[in-house]
This record gives C-alpha cells, sequence and structure tokens, in this order.
C-alpha cells in the first residue's frame, strides 16, 4: 500500500510539471468528457512594458493520458496574441534575427517546451512574438505568429 501512495504522490507531482505554468491563468475550457482542457494565460514581456500576450495550449486530461498511456506529455499546439495595452516603453531587447525568449512552459517532464520568442522588425517597427515546440530530438512545426506594430504608438525606447 505504500508503494501505491508514493507513486500516486510522485505521478501527481510529475503531471503537474506537464501542465501550465500558472502565470497569469485567464480561462481553462473543457474540450471534451475525457477532462481535455485548452488554457488561455496572459504574460507580459519583461523587456517591453505595455505589451500584453495571450497564449492558448491544450492541456490532456488524466484519462487521457491513461488510455493513450503517454502519461508525461501534452501535445505541441500553441497559439498566441499579442497587443498594446499601455505606453510602449522597450528595455534592453535582442535585435538580431534569432531574437530572444520571452515565455517558457514544459509539456512533457524532459524532452518539450512551448516556447515563445521575441523577434523585432527594424524595417516595419514591430516586434514579432512566435509560439513554438521545442523538443530535443523532433522538432515540431507546429507555431503561431503574433505581430506588435510600433509606428504611430507612443513608444519609449531605453538603452538605445
Amino acid at each position: 500500500m505504500n508503494r501505491f501512495v508514493t507513486f500516486a504522490v510522485f505521478s501527481s507531482l510529475l503531471l503537474a510539471a506537464c501542465g501550465g505554468s500558472g502565470r497569469g491563468e485567464i480561462a481553462e475550457i473543457n474540450n471534451d468528457w475525457t477532462g481535455n482542457e485548452i488554457k488561455i494565460e496572459s504574460f507580459e514581456d519583461e523587456k517591453v512594458q505595455g505589451v500584453t500576450c495571450h497564449m492558448a495550449h491544450f492541456d490532456r486530461g488524466v484519462i487521457d493520458r491513461m488510455r493513450k498511456g503517454d502519461w508525461f506529455e501534452n501535445p505541441s499546439n500553441g497559439s498566441i496574441s499579442c497587443g498594446v495595452t499601455g505606453p510602449v516603453t522597450i528595455g534592453d531587447i535582442a535585435k538580431g534575427k534569432g531574437g530572444e525568449t520571452v515565455f517558457k512552459q514544459r509539456q512533457s517532464i524532459i524532452f518539450k517546451k512551448l516556447s515563445v520568442r521575441r523577434v523585432y522588425d527594424s524595417e516595419n517597427d514591430t516586434l514579432i512574438y512566435l509560439v513554438f515546440s521545442k523538443q530535443i530530438v523532433d522538432g515540431s512545426a507546429k507555431m503561431s505568429l503574433a505581430t506588435v506594430p510600433l509606428h504611430g504608438a507612443e513608444v519609449t525606447w531605453l538603452n538605445q
């Protein structure tokens, strides 16, 4: 009996590590009878004040995990939308083609993360936010893109 309790506690902790980050959770929408949910979270870019992103991602329920036998992994799907929610103040951001990571969330215990990168398009004065699945072995082509045009907006650049 002690082994079962230990296993149950350990499994619960591992499943929690594969779920949402809890940062700015806005909604949980039931997707089907097995407990699968679509979660919507909001987050602010730490280096760009006045821009808020909303991201939707899939969180598998316990019944679906048992049925498919893949306990410790969520799908790679994610969608993102970002917009200006106040005066924009841009700090020291990466301006190269690779941009920089602004959000990460585990989708499995070790091998998969849902990641958001910000890239600055200087030619069009636009911030681009890309959500994608980052996997150690086999990358995923599932992605979503949001753009925040800065042209005409009240923008303050720090450290320019």
